[in-house]
């Protein structure tokens, strides 16, 4: 999973243009205006792959937090215990400095940097690349 902040000199870089490149797709979600800080925002990607897009106040600790910064984070929308497509409906917090969601069914917190399940570490959700194009917020879906 990739951060992106809402500067473009602060891009993560683009996957499409690394030799070690995974093939994929950048996907159009939303204007980053459009984006609730603290709020989920569902997306659709290629073969109804589902994506959880958050954009998150940064952090004190941040290296580069700057008030009224943000950081965007995609995790997968499917919560591994329920199987429901909610996380993206899910509550945005931190533990002990690490941004997290956690599922509004079963409570369980995953973190937004590496979707892995903090309360059950055998479980995890993909991340997503995010990056700010043009103040359109895009998600990079990896073929499979």
């Amino acid at each position: 999973m990739t951060v992106a902040e809402q500067s473009a000199a602060n891009e993560p870089a683009d996957p499409t243009t690394s030799p070690d490149a995974v093939p994929g797709t950048w996907v159009r979600a939303c204007a980053i205006s459009d984006l609730a800080i603290g709020r989920g925002a569902g997306v659709l990607g290629p073969d109804f792959e589902q994506a959880a897009l958050f954009r998150i106040p940064a952090m004190e600790t941040d290296r580069e937090a700057v008030v009224g910064r943000t950081r965007l984070y995609a995790i997968g929308n499917i919560d591994p215990f329920s199987r429901a497509a909610v996380l993206s409906r899910g509550v945005a917090g931190d533990r002990g400095g690490e941004p997290t969601v956690a599922s509004p069914l079963g409570k369980q917190v995953f973190s937004l940097r590496t979707g892995i399940c903090l309360d059950d570490e055998s479980m995890s959700v993909p991340s997503y690349a995010v990056r700010v194009v043009d103040d359109i917020v895009e998600v990079y879906f990896q073929r499979r």
